[in-house]
């Protein structure tokens, strides 16, 4: 991955602040010079916003040219009004750059219910084709217009053979996939099918954006899309796919490290699982348990938490002489749940631990072959705060 942002030929972007809440950048877009071989993945929230819903026809055919994006305003439980401004949106936007309208994807993040103030957005869209740019700045004020609670912008780039990828992605709250209240998207001149995308995208997904936590809800407006123009030709299918899945990694970890008040990412493996679906069940159980999520950011070493989210999982039994929890990016300090002597238990060592800004558990379940990684935050007085007065 490129440590110095590269920005994909053949795209531009802007960002910039049209009014729809305060002064901070609030609506952004990204165009392609050529229409593009696209794919997507959406919220499996049963109530989705508007923007989804007109996201998902556009993106049928496997094409698209632009992502047009307010935030602000979610366009959610909006009715037929919220879908009929969505589509007047990218209208807008499909006039002032002369493209088709069924090659805009739009996107809306932000407070739910309530109507989209359009004759501002109508404004905004005013001579749209002369706001992109083709700089790096222009990419990060694309990065910053699509932010809400955001503390800071989450982008990056990465290269496959001659071909750039750029992602860039927002979420900090109510975020648990499938996906989050997530915002993703992901330009490419590698040359792929829409076919390839989507079946690429879609595993890519569900080892990154599907395994983080920050509240255990699922917004109603989650959309990871990615957009290859072809320009820089065909690049090898399995080295894109890694790149991709590590720059999705990434831009996961960012969000739940940034969640909403967090003070800390925890990075928690559970292994030793009897199957994958135990695995992947317990470690959501741990990592979205506000008790145990309470503990970390207290530094408390409470391994009953763990127990208690273990045991949740009613679907599996775990006998409680063969699990351990192990602390530490190289497993420094364990607790074996069968010797519970104060005098043996590091309690100590492992509160220091748990005061890192970057927290690593190990959870072995017993002597099974399957494991699950998962990505978490701590739960803070500074999220409830952020939520009690997220609309005033």
């Amino acid at each position: 991955m490129e440590k110095k942002i590269k920005i994909v030929p053949g795209f531009s972007w802007f960002g910039k602040n049209i009014g729809i809440k305060d002064k901070t950048l609030d609506f952004g877009g990204v165009l392609s010079d050529v229409p593009c071989n696209a794919a997507a993945v959406f919220t499996r929230n049963t109530m989705p916003g508007a923007p989804i819903i007109v996201g998902k026809e556009h993106v049928e055919n496997g094409k698209l040219q632009a992502i047009i994006v307010n935030s602000k305003n979610a366009n959610v439980a909006t009715e037929l009004k919220g879908v009929e401004d969505s589509r007047q949106i990218c209208q807008l936007v499909a006039e002032s750059c002369g493209i088709s309208v069924d090659l805009v994807l739009p996107s809306s993040t932000g407070v739910i219910g309530r109507y989209l103030p359009m004759a501002v957005i109508e404004a905004g869209c005013q001579n749209l084709q002369h706001e992109f740019g083709n700089t790096v700045k222009d990419a990060e004020r694309f990065a910053r217009s699509i932010m809400t609670t955001d503390t800071r912008p989450k982008w990056i780039s990465a290269k496959v053979g001659d071909a750039t990828i750029f992602g860039v992605a927002k979420g900090a709250g109510m975020v648990e996939p499938n996906m989050a209240t997530m915002l993703s998207y992901f330009m490419t001149d590698a040359d792929i099918s829409s076919e390839k995308l989507q079946e690429i995208l879609g595993r890519v997904v569900n080892q990154s954006y599907n395994r983080i936590s920050i509240d255990t809800d699922t917004s109603t407006s989650d959309t990871v899309a990615i957009l290859a123009n072809g320009l820089a030709g065909e690049v090898d299918l399995d080295e894109f796919e890694k790149i991709l899945l590590e720059i999705s990694i990434y831009l996961a970890k960012e969000i739940a490290r940034d969640g909403e008040g967090a003070t800390k990412l925890i990075d928690l493996t559970v292994c030793g699982a009897q199957s994958q679906q135990q695995a992947l069940l317990t470690a959501k159980s741990i990592v979205n348990s506000p008790l145990v999520k309470t503990a970390i950011y207290g530094a408390d070493p409470n391994w009953g938490r763990f127990v208690m989210a273990i045991g949740k999982v009613f679907d599996y039994t775990v006998e409680i002489k063969d699990l351990k929890i192990f602390f530490g990016e190289n497993r420094e300090y364990y607790i074996d749940a069968d010797v519970i002597d104060r005098d043996v238990v590091p309690l100590d060592e492992i509160s220091s631990m748990l005061k890192n800004e970057y927290v690593f558990i190990e959870v072995v379940l017993g002597n099974g072959s399957y494991s699950e990684r998962v990505w978490g935050c701590d739960l803070t007085e500074g999220y409830v705060k952020e939520n009690a007065y997220y609309t005033t």
